[in-house]
Order: C-alpha cells, then sequence, then structure tokens
C-alpha cells in the first residue's frame, strides 16, 4: 500500500465505483480481495480517498452482447464517480466477428459513460490481456491467440479514443515471463499481476476523481 495519498482529492465523498466486465473484472481463480476493482478502491482507500466498494457487474464467460443483457437486468442507478470497464476476450475466443464487437463495444462504452454522468474522463477503458501467453493459450496457439487480441484491442483502443475516455494498456503486463502472475487454473491472471494493472490503473483513477 502507498504510504502517500496517491491524488489529493479535494471532494469528501463517498464515492461510487461501478466495474463492468467479465471474468477479468470478477477476478476468476483468485480471492474476492485480489480482484483489481477491489485492490484499485483499497489503494484509494489507503491513500484516504473515501470510495465505497466497487459494485461489479461481470461473469466469467461473459461476451458484450452477455454484458449488456446483464446490465439491464441489473439496472445500475449512476451517476457513479467512476465507471470501468473491461470486455472482449470472450468474443475473442468464440471466434465472432469483430465487427460485432466493435458495435457492441461501442454501445456499452456509451452506457458507461452514461453511468458516469455523462462525463467520458470518469470512465476507465482496459485493454484485454492476452491469453495465449499463459499455460492454457499455449496449447491453443500462442501466436494466433495474441494477434487476435491484437486486433481486438485496436477496435477498443481506437472507439476509447473517440468516446474521449481513458484507456489503459494492461495488455504488456500479461505478456511478462514473472513467475506469480498466472491464477492457479494456468489461465486467469493472479492477485500479483491484478495488482501491476492496479499500478497503471491508480493515476488515471485519481485524475478522474478530481
Amino acid at each position: 500500500m502507498p504510504t502517500d495519498p496517491p491524488c489529493a482529492i479535494t471532494r469528501p465523498g463517498p464515492f461510487r465505483f461501478l466495474a463492468l466486465g467479465d471474468s477479468y473484472t470478477i477476478g476468476e481463480s483468485v480471492a474476492e480481495s485480489e480482484r483489481w476493482p477491489v485492490q484499485l478502491a483499497d489503494q484509494l482507500r489507503a491513500g484516504g480517498v473515501n470510495i465505497q466498494p466497487p459494485e461489479i457487474i461481470a461473469r466469467t464467460g461473459w461476451t458484450t452482447s452477455e454484458l449488456n443483457r446483464a446490465i439491464d437486468e441489473v439496472d445500475p442507478h449512476g451517476p457513479y464517480d467512476l465507471v470501468s470497464l473491461l470486455i472482449g476476450v470472450n468474443n475473442q475466443y468464440r471466434g465472432y466477428p469483430q465487427e460485432n464487437y466493435r458495435a457492441e463495444f461501442a454501445v456499452l462504452l456509451d452506457r458507461a459513460v452514461g453511468f458516469a454522468g455523462s462525463d467520458p474522463r470518469k470512465v476507465l477503458v482496459l485493454s484485454i490481456p492476452d491469453w495465449g501467453m499463459t499455460p492454457f493459450g499455449e496449447r491453443d496457439g500462442r501466436d494466433t491467440i495474441s494477434a487476435e487480441i491484437d486486433a481486438f484491442n485496436a477496435i477498443n483502443r481506437q472507439i476509447s479514443k473517440e468516446r474521449g475516455v481513458r484507456y489503459i494498456d494492461i495488455t504488456p503486463i500479461s505478456r511478462l515471463s514473472i513467475d506469480g502472475l498466472v491464477a492457479n487454473d494456468d489461465l486467469h491472471p493472479s492477485g500479483k499481476q491484478y495488482g501491476m494493472w492496479v499500478d497503471l490503473t491508480l493515476p488515471e483513477a485519481c485524475e478522474a476523481l478530481q
């Protein structure tokens, strides 16, 4: 945990945080405390920021269309001070067309901005990690997976830029050859890797909460 406040927040809060996604947001194969949105909120809180625990709408295996339907069912009520979106790996895994992803991701991002009080500066988009670099992905064809992940990330990056939201590229971290970055299922990130995502995300979250 940081010893100094990660950001100087003049508003008292409490701040609300909505995290939208799939297995990477719900933290498949890690403890609840190791989920990256939970770690991010903990880091902010340790620095004196009055932020509530994240409200998470995510499930392992969800595609863009499934996340969209889940949002309809949960019907979260904004405005939120921080909204994150990380989605698309299951579109790639299932071989869904990239143009479908483009259209559906744009809809989800517009909804995320709406939940943030129509302020794109409060929205964090995280790139899709490269599961091809895991032991599980190695069995499925690492080079093909990595190329497809890059293509999907090019789409979400472009749309994020067009919408003016904050884009955090965590994919290079997922490609590091460092012990302890993969969970025991040989597929999903470990709590350690999620912590490295938070190191990148924290400065953007601080700016979003200003």
